[in-house]
């Protein structure tokens, strides 16, 4: 086990280097999806919607022997400082291959065969950090859902700044930081469903940033499964 020590008590946001931003999940809040959840982290809102499982008009998609996902990221056009322009962009269509593949591992989909899920994530604004909070929400609504998984995804981000690994790094932190580790685990197994790195990091801090953010996946997931009880209450 690697220990992380910090020399920096405090970040410009007045956090410890290993503490996250204040965390807000609320699942069933869309009516006509079959699954949802809102997520607030920092400055960040999100919604995320399921729909299905269902069959598709697009049969070429569809497989015979598994169920599929289909995921689509969007951040909204007031969602940034500076206006961003309507639709798909290259970064979206990345992340949102990216969120159906840290997913996928933690659904049953062979229990659906000929079908398929469609995951909306709609970012409403943006504070750093928006694809890990994009698949918490997600798998959130996964649940609300009632798709049948072996875990709930969640997912978390880990740092260098100012020759410091941190978590969870705000917008500020991201953009001016030396690094950034987003992890997605299944946090039963600690089972690692998405791992990205952007930056330079020596060995011993990439390690450090991979156990401190699988620490903060941990912290988040008793916030998903308290959302999920509220609503489905103890039995959960």
């Amino acid at each position: 086990m690697i220990i992380i020590v910090s020399n920096n008590n405090s970040r410009e946001d007045g956090r410890s280097f290993d503490e996250l931003r204040s965390f807000k999940i609320e699942s069933s809040v869309l009516k006509r999806a079959d699954g949802s959840a809102y997520l607030e982290m920092g400055g960040n809102k999100i919604l995320a919607a399921v729909y299905g499982p269902r069959e598709s008009f697009i049969k070429r998609l569809l497989k015979s022997n598994t169920g599929v996902i289909k995921c689509r990221y969007n951040m909204a056009p007031f969602s940034v400082d500076d206006r961003k322009r309507p639709g798909p962009d290259r970064r979206s269509t990345e992340i949102s291959k990216i969120t159906a593949e840290a997913l996928r591992p933690a659904l049953l989909l062979e229990n659906f065969p000929n079908s398929m899920i469609d995951i909306s994530i709609e970012v409403i604004e943006a504070e750093g950090g928006t694809r890990c909070a994009g698949i918490t929400a997600a798998a959130v609504a996964l649940a609300d859902a009632g798709i049948p998984m072996k875990d709930i995804v969640v997912a978390c981000a880990a740092g260098k700044v100012n020759d410091e690994i941190v978590l969870d790094l705000s917008e500020k932190e991201d953009k001016e930081g030396q690094a950034d580790v987003p992890i997605a685990i299944m946090p039963r197994t600690n089972e690692i469903t998405l791992l990205q790195s952007d930056g330079i990091l020596t060995e011993d801090e990439f390690r450090q940033a991979v156990d401190l953010a699988i620490k903060g996946c941990h912290e988040i997931s008793k916030i998903q499964k308290i959302a999920l009880k509220k609503r489905y209450g103890e039995s959960l």
